[in-house]
């Protein structure tokens, strides 16, 4: 019996450094994540702002531009 219980105290030993190493790894995969998702996020925010200007800029050009390029060689 106290043969078992050393067996089983062991292996409890055992386990429970694997679930600390477990859980160290997987807050290293969270925080990991999190940075990934935050930076994606950022981009995501300007390619928003980079296509609101294009827009933006494309509007512009087509309200300020009275030159019809087909009518350049017509003189």
């Amino acid at each position: 019996m106290e043969k078992m219980n050393s067996q089983l105290y062991l292996q409890n030993c055992y386990i429970i450094r694997q679930n600390e190493m477990l859980r160290k790894k997987a807050q290293q995969l969270n925080k990991e994540n999190q940075a990934l998702l935050s930076e994606l996020k950022q981009k995501q925010k300007l390619s928003k702002g980079n296509s609101n200007q294009n827009a933006n800029l494309d509007l512009n050009l087509s309200s300020t531009s009275t030159t019809n390029p087909m009518n350049l060689n017509k003189n």
